[in-house]
């Protein structure tokens, strides 16, 4: 299903995260992992924009779901992962990851965004009016308004090398 333009935004933050979900998964294939540099990207994302993105579904696209009823267990559900992956993003910060953390934190944030995607989104379109979801995209365009819309690149100690 196409995506409501009023949860594009969070869509494409989705991309960002799973961006780095996939460059991470890459670099752990590949042993080429710098986990100072990669847990230093990681609490950069988290500070820029993944605060004000879990904030803004909190506040917004939670309790605007849980007004339908088959869809209160999907939003407890990811209220409970976003605590798992605060804690995750935490970790980052402290720097205290290791391959094996680094490797399920980057499962368990791609697993939530495709959840988020796949059965919150989908069932928000099916269920609200155009009105509501009008209602819950003006609120996350200004939620959103602190968080960084460009999409962090790799830098030369977490990037995916050829000659490695």
């Amino acid at each position: 299903m196409l995506r409501d333009s009023n949860l594009v935004p969070l869509s494409r933050q989705h991309q960002h995260a799973l961006a780095l979900c996939v460059r991470l998964d890459r670099a752990l294939g590949a042993g080429a992992v710098d986990l100072e540099a990669w847990q230093a990207e990681i609490q950069q994302i988290f500070e820029q924009e993944i605060t004000v993105h879990f904030a803004a579904e909190e506040k917004h696209v939670f309790p605007a779901a849980a007004r339908f009823a088959e869809l209160r267990p999907v939003v407890e559900e990811l209220l409970a992962e976003h605590a798992v992956l605060r804690e995750a993003f935490a970790r980052s910060g402290a720097r205290t990851h290791d391959p094996a953390s680094l490797e399920a934190f980057a499962s368990a944030l791609a697993l939530h965004i495709r959840k988020e995607e796949r059965q919150l989104f989908e069932a928000m379109q099916k269920l609200m009016s155009a009105g509501d979801l009008a209602v819950v995209g003006a609120a996350l365009e200004q939620a959103l308004a602190e968080a960084s819309s460009a999409c962090l690149l790799p830098n030369e100690a977490t990037r995916l090398r050829s000659d490695r």
